[in-house]
């Protein structure tokens, strides 16, 4: 126990030496990490604080001392040498993104180049096609192109013809000499002077005044007798107090002429009445080989085929009133037919009042001489049935003198135009002699019917009526032989309103282009022989372009919203040179084998047209089968869509190109541009503007280089019917009419004039219009609200024939033209009028434009108030000026065959956006 104690006492005492060590050493050690730093710190920043700013130690130095050491000097030039070569780089950066945007600029206008030159090289081939075409037709072509004939004349000791066995028997090959009258002699026509030969102081003044101004205004007319083909006498009417020559004695008078040449061949002998009753002085008297011209012929006179029945001179010196004239409608009128007329042979017999014999107790035994005491009787109980309002009068107070057998006239000529304007049909009974196969009488009731609208009923089919071989007068009157008289009642009733206001609108017409006026009737007569010897009429008279000089300037450029189409060319820029429509090819056609639409449709037989709209078509398989010359199939034939479309004009027409005409009137700015729109467009001919200001253009105006030629016309006056002059310039039969300030796609106007090429006859263009009924004025008005029907195309953009110039010009009335120069508008409504009243069809509308705006152009006519109520007063006096109402309703506009239809990939449309 012990030892344990003592052991432990003496060795605790190292242990406890160690501990307090351990701790001494720990407390130095906390000391020297926790206060050395502190006091080290308090050291420091007492002697940096007390010392001289250029004596600091850790404190900053100024002046950059701190970059002068080396590390730092080298970090320096490093941050100068990086920030030079950023920048470097920066400004190569921008340098070359300003080099990519040049390079895409590029890019973008080669592009544009290539796209271009493709354009240009779609159009290079199809000239280069076009070329080769006409290459082959040229090289393949069977018919030669000739030269008129050099003109032959007769001698002056003509010879003559072997005469007739007898002259009863004259026609015109064995009567006519033709070698006087070659097809290309123009028709030279020598009229005998009224005063230089005996018989002169005979004839009735007012109708020798008549013919010879007829004969001044008349353009066949030639003071040369040795070149003549025809020779005119006027003969008559003679003076009622007039004593009569003997027929010997005229006889005599008339181989006196200086020209008769023994026989009087090529002489015709004129005799126009002015009333009912006329002297048929000529009727025992040998005219030789000269054909005679008058209203009355008995059966042995009259050589048919030679000699010629003329209508009677009502209007000597007088012009009609056209305003005066009854309407068309309403179709129906008071009497469904009126006679007024005395027959003194049959009057006693009529009056009786036992019902006449049957015509086939009439007939038995030998024919009776004529059937008008049956007439009386049939016609007396139709009135008396009171079935329908009729009007026969067979007693008059002042009857007229007539002939044996023929009806006399009753009254004055006012008081029977007023029974006529209240009638439907009036009757014209042929004389009761048969060998009287033509009156005055009866020449006179057909005049005075068709003057008024009222439709004659010819009873008796033996007669001859004026110039029956070229007139059907069958479409303008109703021919009934005298034996139907018993059905007439029945037969005036069963025809539709549809028949009897196409008959009423052709005898107006056969009225107004060959009875009217003196000036008319002598046409008439002379168109007659030269339509039967087959010469051709002459040609009609175009317009002179007095041209004003205008110096181009820089290349008109296209814009691509007026040019787009897409991917697709729309054909061929033909400048090289402009193609121009062939001209009078049909000139011995048009007389000789198309003599009835000439004679009985508007305008008449009186000119001959370049071209008309009417040209027959040959079928499709002729383009092919030697008759391809012009023609240019879709795709040769095979047809096609997009690139093959427009590739050719295709059609049932040759190739052809069209004309713009462009009236303006002081708007240099607007026309210029307008002008420079037409560049690059396909089948453009050229352009003809209508300067229509009496101030000339600008002399610093530069005019735009499309091209193609422009051709600025000046005109004698401001007016809108300049438009429509049929300028010699216009050497196409398509013309783009198209005001200054219209705005069309080259697309646009290549679609109208692909549908106008198809439908030659008509107005083809953009924006519709159309006439609405006035029920509380019971009248027309001009309306251009959208609608779905429409009646008019306005001609400020559309396309329309040549043809319809002249007629505007030249054919229509002139009293619709003056009124578009009093109101200074109107003529685009006139121009449709025109066509619609010629062809009886509506114009053709295309795409869905029916307005056109144009930003920034001056204010034109049209938006002036007065302009639609002029318009209103426009329709109504053309309506009455033509006697009805000419236009009509279409519901219906035109757009291209593949216009939203679904196709396959590898196919294209006509056109993008029609």
């Amino acid at each position: 126990m012990q030892r344990n104690g003592g052991g432990v006492g003496a060795g605790g005492q190292p242990w406890v030496l160690r501990r307090v060590r351990l701790t001494w050493l720990s407390f130095m050690l906390f000391f020297i990490l926790v206060f050395f730093p502190l006091i080290a710190h308090y050291y420091l920043t007492t002697i940096d604080e007390a010392g001289s700013p250029d004596k600091r130690i850790f404190g900053p130095r100024a002046g950059g001392e701190l970059c002068e050491t080396k590390h730092v000097q080298d970090l320096c030039r490093i941050r100068e040498s990086v920030s030079e070569e950023l920048l470097q780089l920066e400004a190569k950066r921008q340098e070359l993104n300003g080099e990519i945007a040049r390079l895409n600029l590029r890019i973008e206008a080669c592009k544009r180049s290539i796209d271009s030159a493709k354009q240009d090289l779609l159009q290079l081939k199809n000239v280069i096609s076009q070329t080769e075409h006409s290459y082959k037709e040229l090289m393949a072509q069977n018919q030669p192109k000739l030269s008129l004939p050099v003109r032959l004349l007769p001698e002056k000791e003509d010879p003559g013809l072997p005469p007739p066995k007898s002259t009863r028997l004259c026609r015109l090959r064995s009567c006519f000499d033709y070698a006087r009258c070659p097809l290309t002699s123009g028709f030279p026509v020598y009229v005998y002077d009224t005063s230089s030969y005996p018989w002169a102081d005979y004839v009735d003044p007012l109708v020798k005044q008549a013919f010879t101004t007829s004969v001044k205004n008349n353009i066949y007319i030639t003071d040369n007798p040795n070149v003549a083909c025809l020779y005119l006498v006027l003969v008559g009417e003679l003076q009622e107090s007039s004593s009569l020559p003997s027929p010997s004695e005229l006889e005599k008078q008339l181989k006196a002429l200086p020209h008769w040449r023994s026989d009087g061949h090529n002489h015709v002998l004129v005799h126009l009445t002015r009333k009912s009753m006329t002297q048929n002085f000529l009727y025992n008297v040998s005219t030789g080989r000269a054909a005679v011209a008058q209203s009355t012929f008995l059966e042995q006179q009259y050589r048919e085929g030679f000699d010629l029945v003329v209508s009677p001179l009502v209007h000597a010196l007088s012009e009609p009133n056209f305003l005066e004239l009854p309407p068309q409608v309403p179709i129906k009128r008071k009497y469904l037919f009126t006679f007024q007329g005395e027959r003194v042979e049959s009057l006693k017999n009529s009056l009786q009042e036992t019902p006449p014999q049957s015509f086939e107790e009439e007939i038995e035994g030998d024919p009776p001489a004529d059937y008008d005491d049956r007439i009386i009787g049939t016609l007396k109980a139709v009135q008396d049935s009171h079935l329908d309002h009729v009007l026969v009068e067979f007693t008059c107070k002042n009857p007229k003198q007539s002939l044996p057998t023929e009806w006399a006239l009753c009254g004055e000529r006012e008081d029977r135009l007023e029974v006529l304007k209240a009638s439907t049909f009036t009757l014209v009974i042929a004389p009761g002699d048969g060998q009287l196969v033509a009156s005055a009488g009866c020449g006179m009731r057909l005049f005075e019917a068709l003057e008024v609208g009222t439709i004659p009923v010819v009873l008796g089919d033996h007669s001859r009526l004026p110039y029956h071989e070229f007139i059907r007068w069958s479409e303008a009157t109703i021919i009934v032989p005298k034996p139907r008289v018993s059905e007439l009642h029945f037969l005036l009733r069963s025809l539709s309103d549809n028949d009897l206001l196409s008959m009423r609108r052709q005898g107006r017409f056969l009225w107004e282009t060959y009875f009217s006026t003196s000036e008319n009737v002598l046409n008439t007569l002379l168109a007659s022989i030269r339509t039967s010897i087959q010469v051709p009429a002459a040609p009609i008279k175009e317009e002179p372009a007095q041209e004003i000089p205008h110096k181009a300037g820089k290349l008109a450029g296209t814009d691509p919203n007026l040019a787009d189409n897409g991917d697709l060319d729309l054909g061929p820029v033909e400048t090289e040179p402009p193609y121009a429509s062939p001209r009078f090819l049909r000139n011995f056609t048009y007389t000789a084998a198309d003599t009835y639409r000439t004679w009985n449709r508007a305008p008449g037989p009186f000119h001959l047209f370049p071209h008309t709209p009417l040209d027959p078509v040959l079928p499709s398989e002729a383009k092919f089968l030697g008759s391809g010359t012009g023609f240019r199939p879709i795709g040769g034939g095979t047809g096609g869509s997009g690139k093959e479309f427009q590739a050719a004009l295709g059609g049932n027409v040759p190739r052809e190109q069209f004309t713009v005409v462009m009236l303006t009137y002081e708007r240099e700015e607007v026309l210029m541009n307008s002008l420079e729109r037409l560049n690059g467009l396909p089948y453009l001919n050229k352009v003809v503007v209508v300067w229509n200001s009496p101030k000339p253009p600008s002399d610093d105006l530069l005019w735009p280089d499309i091209g193609l030629p422009i051709v600025v016309v000046r005109t004698e006056k401001n007016s809108l019917n300049n438009r429509f002059l049929p300028w010699d310039a216009v050497e196409t039969e398509a013309i783009l009419s198209i005001d200054d300030d219209a705005h069309l796609r080259h697309d646009e106007i290549m679609f109208g004039f692909r549908v106008w090429r198809e439908a030659r006859d008509r107005i083809v263009g953009f924006p519709g219009r159309y006439h609405a009924w006035d029920v509380n004025h019971q009248s027309w008005l001009y309306n251009s609200n959208y609608s779905c029907e429409l009646s008019m195309v306005l001609t400020g953009a559309a396309f329309f024939h040549k043809y319809y110039a002249y007629l505007y010009s030249y054919v229509m009335p002139q009293a619709i033209r003056d009124m578009v120069d009093e109101y200074i508008n109107c003529e685009d409504i006139a121009m449709n009028f025109l066509v619609s009243h010629i062809t009886r069809k509506p114009p053709i509308k295309v795409t869905s434009r029916w307005t056109f705006r144009c930003p920034g152009c001056p204010q034109a006519l049209s938006h002036d108030d007065s302009h639609f109520h002029e318009r209103h007063k426009c329709i109504n006096f053309f309506v009455k000026v033509y006697g009805y109402m000419p236009l009509l309703y279409t519901q219906f506009r035109v757009d291209s065959v593949l216009f939203k239809t679904r196709l396959p990939h590898d196919k294209t449309k006509c056109f993008k956006f029609i």
